[in-house]
């Protein structure tokens, strides 16, 4: 996940692939997802329906599904840490592997209890990030389960809260911004101390009385291209969509103009850093993707 962003930011407070798409639901994660570190400080409870990572200082946990996905509709109900959870990230992102690696991230910026919860968005392509947005939300996402979402296909990636578009990243290839397409990604969370920039870049750190923290998580559900390694053609073992047609409706799926007045209002309204705005940080003029 990306770790280098330009430290102001956090002060404003104030291919045509060949093959078979298939949905792939995922909604037991004793099944379909492996605790990849944190020596038992993840938790799969009440029968696989839910999920804990949780953080103290000696250790955070993280956890990935077993698939890979090359594009896809992903949708995740996340609960984030419960009062002062300044210091602490809450990621949540698809990446692939690799120096020219390609990354989508939603990254949950721990702060002190009554401030705004500060979403942090990244996208990667090629190995280059610094297409920062972040985001005041409107809700408290600590008091109950919210649905974050992320649609990747060949023409557009678009990051959503509870079904409200919030960014939109175009496939801008034709003015020779590289775009995630040839790269299967895998989904990746974990829950870590980042004190040194993560609340006020750095100034607020982690109180290590309130851990452990806790972030939970249910709902998993994909409806994607499962990637098999080695083929250039995706498969899917899963039976549960018998209708193509209908199910694959994301993969050319693009913000109809009810939508995209939803995306206006949330960054009119509550989107407090924009790369494409921040004219100190690229005094030779904005990204090309900015103008797309």
């Amino acid at each position: 996940m990306a770790l280098s962003f330009p430290s102001q930011m956090l002060f404003m407070m104030p291919l045509v692939v060949v093959g078979l798409f298939v949905e792939a639901s995922a909604g037991n994660f004793n099944q379909d997802f492996d605790i990849t570190w944190g020596d038992g400080r993840a938790k799969i409870l009440n029968n696989g329906e839910l999920l804990s990572l949780s953080l103290d200082k000696a250790s955070g946990s993280g956890f990935q599904p077993n698939n890979e996905y090359l594009f896809g509709s992903i949708h995740m109900q996340l609960k984030l840490v419960l009062g002062n959870s300044a210091g602490t990230v809450t990621a949540y992102y698809l990446s692939s592997k690799g120096s020219t690696w390609n990354e989508i991230d939603f990254e949950f910026l721990g702060n002190l209890s009554g401030d705004p919860h500060i979403l942090h968005t990244n996208v990667f392509s090629q190995g280059k990030g610094n297409r920062e947005q972040q985001f005041y939300l409107w809700f408290d996402p600590t008091a109950d389960f919210h649905t974050y979402s992320m649609l990747w296909n060949p023409q557009r990636i678009i990051f959503s809260v509870d079904g409200t578009p919030i960014r939109e990243f175009k496939n801008a290839e034709s003015i020779g911004v590289p775009f995630p397409k040839n790269q299967p990604m895998r989904i990746y969370s974990s829950l870590w101390n980042a004190d040194d920039w993560a609340t006020r870049g750095g100034l607020i750190k982690t109180d290590w009385t309130q851990a452990p923290f806790t972030a939970s998580y249910r709902n998993f559900n994909a409806k994607a291209c499962i990637w098999s390694t080695g083929s250039s053609s995706c498969s899917s073992s899963s039976s549960s969509s018998s209708n193509n047609s209908t199910s694959n409706g994301w993969l050319s799926e693009e913000l109809d103009s009810t939508r995209q007045d939803r995306l206006k209002w949330v960054q009119k309204n509550y989107m407090i850093y924009n790369y494409c705005t921040d004219s100190k940080r690229f005094p030779q003029g904005f990204p090309r993707e900015c103008n797309n």
